[in-house]
């Protein structure tokens, strides 16, 4: 594309920023209704987020009925329910097949491509953008508007930095939230938009683990260890239990792993209004306080304590050691209590981990600065997508299907106004 300097084309013309799933989709919606979109990423190669979401098998999108899926978006679901609607998990599977890659949904009700890779599927993405003519510029970052309204990239190429301008009739920002940074989402972007009296809700980790203060012997001994089938608790700032049945991870600095991701917009407002949150740990969710109770209550004959839980729950040694580290000696000698703690062990946090290690970001762009099809009110013909919205998810396909939803709707945004604009 031309700089700022040249002389204007007379067909209108759109840059997206940010070559994640949101961009890509927003770029392949534009160039389809025949306009020329080009792509600018500060990384040297695009989608490096989405190849990473994929290492450890590549979840897509979720295939329970659209109506409960609509609720996982917790606050947010007013907000991205027209997009959503309009680009659902089975048009997100469609398009997908409609690629060539196959897909299959899991056991938990996840959907999956076929080879469980992010790779094939980004390849064939690429392979259809560039046949509709989507130019793509790697290692531009962007610095915001030059003062004729122009796009500010900073260019490297081998290893020579250079300043260029870019116009263009349209925008498209998708530049992501600001978790896993060195894959290109800094949120360097939220005081460009504030500078343009932008108003940006604070970025906060989403999906994340939290600090514990373990004893240096229980995270020394257990440090990496899993903790699993257990039924894991949060109390929500209305006051509601919220609670999942899943695994945790005990690490070093604290406890993460999924089923702790699903419960970590409760416990980090928490953290923020209080300094303080609690998770609650069932470690027999499949027995009732009364079975416990009851086995607690045979003969123990010569089995410490410890050997005797062991023995009549089958308890690893993983729970029985965070059961010691939260709990007094006093409750070791009282089987009621014992039982009670077994149901309701209470795990205190201290924080929430840093935004750069959480899989997403919460907060951004509020609806109140966009019109339906995600223009910016304040720059008009600019488009936000994706994550650096203000709405968040838990893990499950819901982050990757809310980021190509929007990405369409800001895309279709883009291709109307491009539209009236020719008018």
């Amino acid at each position: 594309m031309p700089d700022s300097t040249s002389s204007s084309s007379y067909e209108p013309r759109a840059a997206v920023i940010g070559g994640g799933p949101a961009g890509l989709m927003a770029a392949e919606i534009i160039a389809s209704a025949g306009f020329k979109v080009a792509v600018y990423d500060a990384m040297p190669s695009v989608g490096r987020k989405f190849l990473l979401a994929g290492v450890g098998g590549m979840n897509i999108t979720h295939s329970e009925p659209h109506e409960k899926l609509l609720t996982r978006y917790s606050k947010a679901s007013n907000f991205l329910l027209p997009y959503l609607n309009g680009f659902n998990s089975q048009s997100l599977c469609d398009w997908i097949h409609d690629l060539g890659i196959e897909t299959f949904v899991g056991s938990s009700g996840r959907v999956f491509p076929k080879d469980m890779k992010a790779a094939p599927l980004l390849r064939a993405w690429l392979h259809r953008l560039r046949e509709l003519g989507v130019e793509f510029y790697p290692r531009h970052r962007w610095n915001g508007w030059a003062s004729d309204g122009a796009l500010k990239f900073t260019e490297q190429k081998n290893d020579v930095v250079s300043e260029k301008n870019i116009s263009a009739n349209a925008v498209v920002l998708a530049l992501g939230g600001a978790s896993w940074q060195r894959l290109g989402s800094d949120g360097a972007w939220v005081n460009l938009l504030k500078g343009k009296d932008i108003y940006v809700n604070d970025l906060l980790p989403s999906n994340c683990g939290f600090d514990v203060d373990w004893s240096e012997k229980f995270k020394n001994e257990f440090a990496g260890a899993p903790l699993q089938t257990v039924r894991l608790m949060a109390t929500d700032n209305f006051g509601v239990k919220q609670s999942i049945r899943g695994e945790a991870t005990i690490a070093k600095t604290g406890i993460e792993g999924t089923s702790v991701y699903a419960l970590s917009s409760h416990l980090r407002d928490s953290i923020l209004s209080t300094d303080s949150a609690e998770l609650i740990v069932d470690l027999l969710p499949d027995l009732t306080l009364e079975k416990i109770i009851v086995q607690l209550n045979k003969p123990r004959g010569k089995n410490s304590i410890s050997n005797f839980l062991r023995k009549q729950f089958n308890l690893p040694a993983v729970k029985l050691a965070l059961l010691r580290e939260l709990t007094e000696a006093y409750i070791w000698q009282d089987n009621n209590r014992l039982a009670h703690a077994i149901k309701n062990l209470c795990i205190p946090l201290n924080a929430y981990r840093p935004i750069d290690e959480a899989i997403s970001t919460a907060g951004g762009v509020g609806a109140y600065e966009l019109t339906t099809d995600l223009m910016l009110t304040k720059i008009p013909g600019t488009f936000c997508a994706g994550e650096m919205l203000d709405w968040e998810a838990p893990t499950g396909g819901y982050l990757l299907t809310a980021c190509f939803a929007t990405g369409k709707a800001a895309g279709l945004g883009v291709v109307n106004y491009l539209r009236r604009d020719q008018k």
